[in-house]
């Protein structure tokens, strides 16, 4: 058993060495790269880890100067909001880049300004960069401002809400209420009172579109 121990050692100290003699010889022939690759590693953690630190203070930033601006237009500052708003619509981060645009139309359909209010949710309806349930709901937010400029285009707006109106989107009801209110406005009252009544039986619509439906198809049927 002692000379199987002394074997042991002796194969173990044998197999140290060469083990040293092939580490040496690797070092030699790829130490500079190895080394190369390390600092690389090192290099690209710190980084990593310094853009982990930038992105989460841009976004809290970001966030910081949407809420400054939201809270002027709440304390109706109205002009000094939208001029905030424009800016970050601008050069802000891409997440509230889209909400500036959409705060930035409601501030102009607030002032009264139904036309540049329509042309911006138009324009956002037509962005292909933002997510399509979103562009429905510029479609929704803008043909609702329209609706209520003088000379609108009515056939237009029809064609442009009754996909939204047909499908089955979160913005169905709103747009099946757009729906009845161009009919109503086109003078195509038959239509409305239908629209209307079948929207107030609608069990999937909105609850305030349904009463609202249910109000003025009982209004029409007189």
């Amino acid at each position: 058993m002692a000379e199987k121990t002394e074997e042991d050692l002796l194969l173990r100290e044998i197999d140290d060495d060469l083990r040293h003699d092939q580490m040496n010889k690797l070092m030699q022939r790829y130490g500079p790269y190895l080394v190369v690759v390390a600092l690389a590693l090192v290099v690209g953690v710190a980084a990593y880890q310094g853009w982990q630190a930038w992105d989460r203070k841009t976004r809290i930033a970001g966030g910081e100067r949407f809420q400054a601006a939201m809270a002027l237009a709440q304390v109706d500052k109205q002009e000094e909001a939208l001029t905030r708003m424009n800016a970050i619509a601008a050069d802000g981060r891409a997440g509230y880049v889209a909400l500036a645009r959409f705060q930035s139309a409601r501030i102009l359909a607030e002032k009264g300004n139904a036309q540049d209010a329509a042309k911006a949710y138009r324009t956002l309806a037509d962005d292909a960069a933002i997510d399509a349930g979103f562009r429905n709901l510029a479609v929704v937010l803008g043909a609702a401002q329209e609706l209520n400029l003088p000379g609108a285009d009515l056939k237009a707006l029809e064609a442009r809400v009754k996909p939204l109106a047909d499908g089955a989107g979160p913005w169905r009801s709103s747009a099946r209420e757009l729906a009845a209110l161009i009919a109503l406005q086109s003078g195509d009252k038959a239509t409305a009172e239908k629209l209307f009544a079948e929207l107030a039986d609608d069990r999937m619509a909105v609850q305030g579109v349904r009463a609202r439906a249910r109000e003025m198809a009982s209004v029409l049927r007189q």
